[in-house]
């Protein structure tokens, strides 16, 4: 045979075994050609070929690459020499052999007579037999019908193992157990044929259970030459597909490993064989081995046979078809005898299959890739890059990862590190799961059989990772696309003196003073006192008066070791509490109790205060007596020293279990008396000094540590500050704390008078977070009294500092202040409390009332008349804000309303309210608006929480454990308790969005600009440097943009949908099934439905199958999640579906 050299050698294939044979071709000189279908027009193999054309027009993704007369066309027409199949598609069909050699193609491979007699499983068996290898037992010509499977089944005895003819890679096989699977698993087994390799034609034979799966590589040439390159061990398998495969076989011995070879080279002797061929048997347990299958073709693990032998086979291939031999120089295999195994190779497939979904095929967009590399490591891949689309018509594999070693321990070991080293984002992979096969000792020991993975189910047992970084970017994509669209403002880097550690623990203060004589042992140093005390508000009531408290943990956490150093005199520190704790879980994701822990860390001298709503804790309604108590033992275990407790209406029996609780635990109890009205005023009788005296009186004898004056809507004049502290000052021995707020700009003048009055402590919130709603300015306060009798002893230079540093802050959550720039004196009009009083614009805007918003302020006015002019503290201050917007809504007035809002039905809190839900208001209900609110429902007079049963915390507990996946610790159970919805749609949060609690402020609320760069901290220790590069200009059909970052210097991209932009026709009728509803039933994977199991009507049971889709050439049940009725079915046979499509719907 004469050589014919090639000019053009035209690869008919996609993806991995492509790439593989066009480098073989450069590397030989040859021009390598490739054909891709219309959905690989942007496949990587593409980019290795020195021409590339499209076939398949009009055809299926599959159908393409099956096109014979389509390929031989183009080949002709390019002067193409010679056509190499790979594997898979077409490379085991005779017809596309015999159609090469009609058009004076060589095709790369055996001839069509030696393939029609080993490429066919059935005629295999024959050569087989002829050349003295034992075979399975088995019917020697492929069945017609399932009948003839039955009655073959029922003679050799079950199991058996149905195979398609045609082909391997584990399509279209299956083992069948018993007579009733039989009917069933040969239809599938014809189907899945017939898309994998064009032929449906079906074998029968005995199964072997618990075979090992050994294979030969052959090659033989056009002159009768034909030598072995070893065996290979191929048992690790799933659904008869090969996952890991290493050479040489350890669990064979040496006299077994020369038979088996002996016997491979018989069966391609038989047939003359040329080209690249394997030789596939199982071994059962005595050692004895059955010849299976050969398949005339390249084999996808033929890498760890060229590790070890150092023979490049597809090269090999190709030089055979030019005519070489295989002693020719070219070639360079003399003999059998000079062909020797060097080490030990192990090949890994990392698929985009999902192992905690069944090994669901995964598919999308490839956003990030980091390759493994090093010595001995070789990567084969096909589609693997970024931005890469894994499509669901082909094959999953993404890359092989081939390591050699000189043992088998060692190249196990640089397997291992290389997938540890590979990092693929956008699309789910098998890494975790080929990890535990090589981390299990059966297979460390080289002793596994095919069994193997069936058997060890705890090779499932992935823990997945939670890809943080892929998050960030999402997050970050989502405020690009549908917050800021890249525009924000600049603001200044927040500076923060670093303060050792060692200078930190060696602070002492109230804290140290608390834990060495107790709460009694503070008052009796507070009374010794010359020097004004104070509370700095800045991390709670400051930042919830003017921000809406939205003030995150990170910012607090980074100048908090300043505070204890600089502000060391401080009483104590008011950092939670009030509406931190569930603003914390619902806005900004995260926990109020790591809060408290990282503060109380990070604080370590001064005492931390809280402020506890009596009955109502920190939420808005009454909880059981438990709740309550549990809570307060829990916070004062996590770090809180003060208990600022109030009740909203001055109702001493609402904050009688919060005041005993804090004492049982031997904390300071703050017990606090709300200040309305106006003791000057001595037209107001109801809330007199005596009112305030007789209160203070009765808190005292409760056992309260400190009197707390908690005047939230700042309605305490500075002349009233003065008469109220030295009245109370002559009638109780406690220490008095002073809370108000600056809202009508005469805060300080309040605070310097109840000051020269005796007042004990007050609360100040440093300058730049101070005034307006907020509280009073600390650093001027501190100031002024220096050098006087009551100096402070803070050091105003030092705490200039923190000031700083939240004015550089504060800029960033301007979007959550109010547009109030200045004081109002109207606030002692209207009696409204701060935080409501910034807050309440934005609420009436939300229910379009924003052009009413003043008689919106009259109506609050009028309403607290209505209600008998009660004490406005969050939840009674939210009733008469929400009874006002209701009467403005409704055009009621106090006339009017027993007529028109007869049959309307009040806001919840007002309900509430009249039902006597929030406690007793001082002089009782105005009881005709009370019957017209609660329409017939009997009050309650008494405490409500001595009427709610104990929570059971062992239900929320179980909830906890076996809904969510928690802990169900104290904090979990008390956080569930308060607000059992807002904590769970904070963990489903974590879960689905991941958390971003360290993530700077800057970026958390206003995202990146195009071409911004930000370092993002995503755990102690890692950092991410994160640059936003650009953005798609317009949608995808489906509405998502795609973003593009680079991510610590590698390119990634994310796509998000963009909530503004109309979608296309088609897309806008895709309908999705709800994942918490089970009575509609999704795709769990991205595929064709290649056949509906069910029509509307039938009745299902749990877990059955009601249609099958196919994605990369495998079939996949999709099963009914619950048992019903099927209403309606909403997809055809062969229509393509995304994952999470509607197909069903039960009812």
């Amino acid at each position: 045979m004469e050589i014919r050299k090639f000019k053009r050698v035209l690869v008919a294939n996609r993806g991995e075994i492509a790439i593989r044979i066009l480098r073989a071709c450069k590397e030989l000189g040859i021009r390598g050609v490739a054909v891709y279908s219309e959905e690989d027009k942007n496949s990587l193999f593409r980019t290795k070929a020195d021409e590339a054309y499209q076939i398949g027009r009009g055809k299926s993704p599959v159908d393409a690459y099956l096109s014979i007369d389509g390929i031989i066309e183009l080949a002709k027409a390019k002067g193409v020499d010679a056509i190499h199949p790979g594997y898979g598609f077409l490379s085991e069909n005779t017809e596309f052999a015999r159609a090469c050699e009609e058009a004076s193609i060589v095709f790369i491979g055996p001839d069509c007579v030696m393939m029609d007699s080993l490429g066919d499983k059935v005629k295999s068996k024959i050569v087989a037999a002829k050349a003295g290898v034992p075979t399975i037992p088995g019917i020697a010509e492929t069945i017609p019908s399932v009948e003839v499977a039955l009655e073959f089944a029922e003679k050799c005895g079950y199991p058996v193992m149905l195979k398609a003819a045609a082909g391997g890679g584990g399509r279209g096989m299956r083992i069948v157990r018993s007579k009733d699977e039989l009917p069933e698993q040969f239809e599938s087994a014809r189907s899945e044929a017939r898309k994998a390799f064009g032929i449906d034609d079906i074998f029968i034979e005995k199964y072997i259970e618990r075979p090992k799966h050994i294979e030969v590589q052959v090659l033989g040439d056009n002159y009768g030459n034909i030598v072995h390159l070893y065996e290979r061990d191929c048992s690790i398998q799933r659904r008869h597909q090969k996952v890991v495969e290493f050479t040489p076989a350890l669990s064979i011995t040496q006299e077994q490993r020369e038979r088996i070879c002996a016997d491979a080279i018989k069966i391609a002797s038989a047939v003359n064989y040329r080209s690249a061929g394997t030789v596939e048997f199982l071994v059962d347990s005595d050692g004895n081995h059955y010849f299976i299958e050969m398949n005339p073709r390249i084999q996808v693990e033929h890498t760890v046979t060229e590790m070890t032998t150092g023979v490049d086979i597809v090269q090999s291939q190709i030089l055979i078809a030019e005519g070489y031999s295989l002693d020719s120089e070219e070639v360079n295999l003399k003999s059998q005898a000079d062909i020797k195994q060097n080490g030990y190779a192990v090949q890994c497939r990392l698929t985009t299959e999902d192992p905690v979904n069944g090994f669901a095929p995964d598919t999308g967009i490839i956003t990030k890739y980091i390759s493994a590399g090093g010595f001995g490591i070789r990567l084969d891949a096909g589609n693997a890059a970024v931005n890469s689309e894994i499509s669901p018509y082909y094959d999953s594999l993404l890359v092989k990862v081939t390591a050699w070693a000189r043992t088998f321990k060692d190249a196990v070991n640089k397997a291992k590190r290389a997938l540890n080293e590979m990092n693929v984002k956008g699309v789910k992979t098998n890494r975790a799961f080929l990890l535990n096969v090589l981390n299990h000792p059966t297979f460390r020991a080289g002793m596994c059989d095919t069994g193997f993975i069936a058997d060890n189910p705890n090779l499932l047992n992935i823990s997945v990772k939670e890809d943080k970084e892929l998050k960030v970017l999402n997050f970050l994509g989502e405020k690009y696309v549908n917050g800021n669209r890249g525009i924000k403002p600049e603001f200044n880097i927040p500076v923060f003196p670093r303060i050792k550690p060692a200078e930190l623990n060696s602070l002492k203060g109230t804290r140290q003073l608390l834990e060495a004589e107790g709460p009694e042992g503070v008052v009796k140093w507070i009374n010794s006192q010359k020097k004004l005390l104070i509370t700095d508000t800045t991390m709670r009531d400051a930042q919830q008066s003017l921000m809406a408290t939205r003030v995150r943990t990170v910012d607090m956490e980074k100048i908090a070791p300043a505070v204890a150093l600089y502000a060391k005199d401080l009483f104590s520190l008011e950092m939670w509490g009030g509406a931190t704790f569930d603003t914390s879980y619902r806005f900004l994701k995260e926990s109020p109790w790591e809060r408290l822990e990282t503060l109380r860390e990070a604080v370590p001298n001064i005492m931390l205060q809280m402020l506890i709503r009596g009955a109502n804790g920190v939420g808005y309604k009454n909880y059981p007596d438990n709740v309550i108590r549990r809570f307060i033992k829990e916070s004062a275990k996590s770090g809180i020293d003060v208990f600022r407790i109030f009740d909203s209406l001055n109702w001493i029996e609402g904050i009688q279990v919060s005041l005993d609780e804090v004492l049982n635990q031997g904390k300071i109890a703050e017990a606090c008396m709300c200040y309305t009205g106006d003791i000057l005023d001595e037209s107001r009788d109801k809330y007199s000094l005596s009112y305030y005296v007789n209160m203070a009186k009765e808190l005292e004898k409760r056992g309260a540590h400190i009197l707390g004056i908690k005047d939230m809507s700042g309605l305490l004049k500075p002349m009233a500050a003065k008469k109220l502290i030295e009245a109370l000052k002559n009638e109780i021995s406690i220490p008095v704390h002073l809370h108000t707020h600056d809202t009508s700009g005469n805060g300080v003048a309040t605070l310097m008078m109840a000051a020269n009055a005796g007042v004990d402590i007050i609360d100040a919130a440093f300058n730049s977070m101070s005034g307006l709603t907020s509280q009073p300015a600390l650093n001027s306060i501190v100031a002024a009294l220096e050098g006087t009798e009551r100096d402070t002893g803070i050091d105003v230079g030092e705490i200039q500092k923190i000031s700083e540093y939240w004015e550089a802050v504060r800029p960033v959550y301007k979007e959550f202040e109010s547009d109030m720039v200045t004081g109002s004196a109207e606030i002692y009009k209207y009696e409204m409390p701060g935080g409501q009083y910034s807050n309440l614009k934005s609420q009436v805007d939300s229910f379009g009332l924003g052009h009413k918003f003043r008689e919106v302020k009259e109506m609050y006015r009028t309403v607290n008349q209505m209600l008998g002019d009660i004490v406005k503290v969050t939840p009674s201050s939210k009733v008469v804000g929400d009874m006002a917007i209701f009467m403005v809504q409704n055009g009621l007035t106090p006339e009017n309303i027993y007529d028109k809002a007869a049959d309307i039905d009040f806001p919840d809190s007002v309900v509430s309210y009249f039902e006597g839900m929030m406690g007793q208001p001082e002089g009782g209900f105005p009881e005709r608006l009370q019957k017209l609110v609660l329409r017939g429902k009997t009050p309650v007079t008494v405490r409500p929480g001595s009427l709610l049963p104990d929570e059971d915390f062992d239900a929320i507990r179980d909830k906890l454990q076996n809904e969510l996946g928690l802990e169900g610790n104290e904090q979990e159970l008390l956080s569930y308790a308060l607000y059992p919805k807002v904590f769970e749609d904070y963990i489903t949060s974590l879960e689905k969005d991941g958390s971003f609690r360290l993530m700077g402020s800057d970026i958390f609320f206003h995202g990146l600009a195009e071409g911004e760069t930000c370092e993002i901290k995503l755990a102690e220790g890692k950092q991410i440097i994160v640059k936003l590069t650009s953005s798609s200009r317009d949608t995808d059909d489906e509405g998502f943009k795609t973003v593009i970052f680079e991510v610590n210097g590698n390119r990634t991209a994310v796509k998000i949908k963009d909530k503004s932009a109309a979608i296309s026709a088609n897309s806008s009728q895709i309908m999705y099934a709800d994942e918490e509803n089970p009575a509609e039933i999704g795709a769990n994977i991205p595929g064709n439905i290649v056949k509906l199991l069910v029509k509307e009507g039938d009745e299902v049971s749990e877990k059955q199958p009601v249609a099958v889709v196919e994605a990369m050439k495998m079939e996949t049940n999709i099963l009914a999640p619950m048992k019903g009725t099927v209403d309606k079915i909403y997809v055809e046979e062969g229509q393509q579906v995304k994952a999470g499509e509607l197909i069903a719907r039960l009812s």
